[in-house]
């Protein structure tokens, strides 16, 4: 027993030296780096400017990371550049300020940082800070993109896709979002799928929209999830499967997709995969006509007027007609006016006054 308890005290301390070595080693470490950063090295005021940011061997002290990336910055380094340009931007630690955020991102940039060339494209594309320019939003996308940055790829494949600020052109959308999603790049796998889901600027070919959908899917990405949801439901590269179909919306639905949560609503309307129910529909609809989904909101107003799953209320009715019409559904544009017939002057009005509130609260999102 006596030697089981040496041998126990022995294990201890050797536990506990090995704790205080590596204590002692990462106090080292931190007094070389914050030692060469007080002697003017650049390096390692830009590592320590992390080390604060992050509470790496110190307390985390968000003030002191800026300091020290301010001064690695100001020698030149394109990691504190960045790393300054991101807070600035987003607000993080400072006042957000997109002025600054530009000025270091264009120092890092001019340094042929790719991440830092993506992002200055990204506020010349936006107008964020800046004049919106996009000759100059695909001059830093194409720097970036052309060093294999996925972001950049991604971006300079939407400009393509959109025509924004040049000649719409599918194929060259199609390949700066195929070499992005090649690298993973969620946004262009998604995208991908959707082109050949469409067929825009490629033959269609379910199969392969199933399979990019899936993998940005897999990554959690809603609208994508979204997307699958209906190949599932409709069977489209996919035999049709509700089960998996609804599994695919209600993920993408907790993430607050507006179309997924609508087309849930539609699968409890028509107990497909599910037992229908009408409070459940309600339920989902509610939440993607409160995004504004105008085909969720027109169908609110269709269980209202039919009283499933609710109480019968032909002002409420209108009211969600009127909101869908407002943003362009057409059928609810052709049964506002039968409905209003429906209703006294009084409660055409109160429903008018509800509608409008609810307009002006959306567009103030």
């Amino acid at each position: 027993m006596l030697l089981r308890s040496l041998i126990g005290l022995l294990w201890a301390f050797a536990i506990l030296f090995g704790l205080n070595f590596l204590l002692s080693s990462e106090d080292s470490g931190f007094q070389a780096i914050h030692e060469a950063a007080q002697n003017g090295n650049a390096k390692a005021q830009h590592n320590l400017g992390f080390m604060y940011a992050e509470g790496l061997s110190v307390q985390q002290d968000t003030e002191r990371a800026l300091k020290w990336y301010r001064r690695a910055a100001n020698q030149g380094n394109v990691r504190s550049q960045y790393n300054l340009g991101i807070r600035y931007e987003n607000g993080r630690g400072v006042r957000q300020d997109y002025a600054q955020a530009l000025k270091w991102y264009q120092r890092a940039a001019d340094q042929g940082y790719s991440m830092a060339q993506s992002n200055l494209g990204a506020m010349y594309d936006a107008g964020r800070g800046v004049r919106q320019d996009y000759a100059q939003a695909l001059k830093w996308y194409r720097r970036a993109a052309d060093q294999g940055y996925s972001t950049a790829q991604t971006n300079l494949g939407g400009m393509y896709d959109a025509g924004r600020g040049l000649r719409q052109d599918y194929e060259q959308a199609l390949k700066w979002y195929q070499r992005a999603a090649d690298q993973g790049e969620v946004v262009a796998q998604y995208n991908l799928g959707v082109m050949y889901f469409v067929g825009k600027g490629v033959e269609q070919d379910y199969t392969k929209a199933q399979n990019w959908s899936h993998f940005a899917a897999e990554q959690g990405y809603a609208k994508a999830q979204s997307n699958l949801g209906v190949m599932y439901a409709e069977g489209k590269g996919v035999p049709r499967d509700y089960e998996r179909a609804l599994k695919w919306y209600r993920l993408a639905a907790e993430q607050g997709e507006a179309i997924a949560q609508k087309n849930l609503g539609d699968m409890y309307v028509d107990g497909r995969g599910v037992s229908q129910s009408y409070a459940q529909a309600v339920k989902f609809y509610r939440l993607a006509a409160e995004q504004g989904e105008a085909n969720a909101q027109y169908n609110l107003g269709v269980i209202h007027a039919n009283g499933e799953g609710v109480p019968q209320d032909i002002t409420s009715a209108y009211v969600w007609f009127s909101i869908s019409k407002e943003n362009g559904n057409d059928k609810a544009a052709q049964i506002m006016d039968r409905v209003a017939k429906l209703l006294s002057p009084q409660d055409l009005s109160q429903a008018q006054h509800r509608a409008d509130a609810f307009i002006e609260k959306q567009g103030s999102y």
